[in-house]
């Protein structure tokens, strides 16, 4: 079986958002190593206000299963975001 060994994103609205996801992912994920937070502006846009924060999850050990990318998608849909792979 081959290990899914790919970085998860979240990507998420705004720094609240991100905060918050984050705070969630450590209470539902303990295993899981602290993820990066990355501000991403949008092509073209100056404004502070028109970023958004994404939350980098380095693959565990074993690789994602299907109950870990599954609590990814919950936060990140509770927080109207959504998960990507890099």
């Amino acid at each position: 079986m081959i290990k899914n060994r790919a970085r998860q994103l979240l990507v998420l609205p705004d720094r609240d958002a991100a905060d918050e996801a984050r705070e969630d992912l450590v209470a539902r994920c303990p295993d899981l190593d602290d993820p990066e937070l990355v501000r991403d502006a949008l092509a073209g846009e100056d404004d502070a206000e028109d970023a958004q924060w994404l939350l980098v999850f380095e693959a565990p050990e074993d690789g994602w299963t299907p109950a870990l990318l599954a609590e990814l998608d919950a936060v990140a849909d509770a927080q109207d975001g959504w998960r990507e792979e890099d």
